[in-house]
């Protein structure tokens, strides 16, 4: 979606909430009855009083057609129409990105976050919200804590369901579920249940899920911090082992918002883990051979990071388009590939940050020799894992690993 130079009249953005027309406060009423033409869904459309405005429905999908069809109708005075506040997750943030906040005057009403946490008697402020409105339902997994709170913004009636069973399925079946429906209206419904129990019917489309987690104690824990346990992941073997992994990450130093480029990802952990620990960093991670690409695609969902990009082999595919450029970039194979780390650090963005992991005595070579070009610092780790030895303990050495980090200049 590319941006727009809007010069016409500013787009008037109004939330309406459940309760329609009779909600709306009398300078956003007067904004909607000043427009020309509204845009919103089928369902807020039906909101407003009969007026002169024409009123168009969102196409679907919108996000490709927004741009033309604001275009099309800017010598008009434009108003859109969106689910109570329209910054919060809502079509304010894409016009703002789109035409810029100049072009826009909002009215925002509560968001269903904000009633939805008035009903509950929880605090807004210390309460996480996750999408899953056109996101995939395992971006609700990072979030699952024990005796955390936190509310899921749901895409239709069949969420609740699906939510119940993405609960019980990870450890947490035994977490309090409310479904919050019609928030503000005439037919607000609310509904509890566990999740393992969790039997009602899809309800209303327009609803929200507030969970209360409870952990089942048998389950490994999974946090946003680093180190997740091996048998977390999935595929043959060709993993950055946890405890690596964990010192491998921090000293990616992975900040929100950041892009990560996870070069030989085997079997993803290094990408999902930079991923995991906040909801907008983003990862490419680029893999040579077709079948660990899969096992890299089937971690990212089970681990609820879905958005990450899986890619084949790194300089075939830099090659046939302009991938943008990272903020940092971790080398797990081709060390010894002649090319791949000038490749790599051309692209890397100044101040960004690269990895690199050696297991064998080739590939350290390399590392030693860019550390003399290139500075950066030199770590060498060996990790011992205690086993048993008979009726005994024994530690068992894992292979040592190497490591380089370097930080392009600015």
């Amino acid at each position: 979606m590319s941006a727009v130079e809007w010069t016409g009249v500013p787009i008037q953005v109004v939330g309406i909430g459940a309760d329609g027309w009779a909600g709306l406060g009398e300078r956003a009423k007067v904004a909607v009855e000043g427009c020309e033409v509204v845009f919103g869904s089928a369902r807020q459309l039906a909101l407003l009083p009969s007026g002169t405005a024409e009123r168009i429905a969102w196409p679907t999908p919108l996000l490709p057609a927004i741009a033309e069809l604001l275009t099309r109708h800017a010598d008009r005075c434009i108003g859109v129409l969106a689910s109570g506040d329209p910054m919060f997750y809502g079509i304010g943030a894409t016009l703002a990105r789109l035409v810029g906040p100049q072009g826009l005057q909002v009215y925002p009403q509560p968001s269903s976050a904000s009633l939805a946490c008035a009903r509950l008697g929880w605090p807004l402020a210390e309460t996480p919200v996750v999408s899953v409105v056109a996101r995939p339902l395992p971006t609700v997994l990072p979030e699952l804590a024990d005796r955390r709170r936190l509310l899921v913004l749901s895409e239709n009636e069949t969420t609740p369901a699906a939510l119940a069973k993405l609960l019980c399925d990870n450890g947490f079946g035994g977490s309090t579920l409310t479904v919050l429906e019609q928030l503000g209206g005439e037919s607000e419904r609310t509904v509890t249940a566990t999740a393992v129990d969790w039997s009602h019917p899809p309800g209303d489309p327009l609803n929200l899920c507030a969970v209360e987690c409870v952990a089942d104690p048998a389950h490994p824990r999974r946090t946003r911090m680093p180190g997740l346990r091996d048998d977390a992941f999935t595929g043959d073997g060709q993993l950055t082992k946890a405890e690596i992994r964990a010192l491998t990450v921090t000293a990616l130093a992975p900040a929100p918002g950041e892009l990560l480029w996870d070069v030989g990802g085997g079997s993803g952990t290094i990408a999902i883990e930079w991923c995991r620990t906040h909801p907008s960093c983003r990862a490419v991670t680029f893999e040579r051979l077709p079948a660990r690409r899969d096992q890299i695609a089937g971690n990212a969902r089970a681990l609820g990071v879905p958005g990450i990009v899986v890619r084949g082999e790194l300089r075939a595919e830099l090659a046939e388009d302009a991938t943008p450029a990272p903020d940092a970039i971790f080398l797990g194979g081709g060390l010894t590939q002649d090319g791949l780390f000038d490749d790599c650090w051309r692209r890397l963005r100044p101040g960004g940050r690269l990895v690199a992991n050696a297991v064998t005595a080739e590939s350290e070579a390399r590392l030693l020799s860019w550390s003399h070009r290139y500075g950066g610092t030199l770590r060498k780790f060996q990790i011992y894992r205690g086993e048993a030895l008979g009726g005994f303990t024994a530690w068992r050495p894992q292979l040592p690993v190497a490591q380089w980090t370097v930080t392009a200049p600015r």
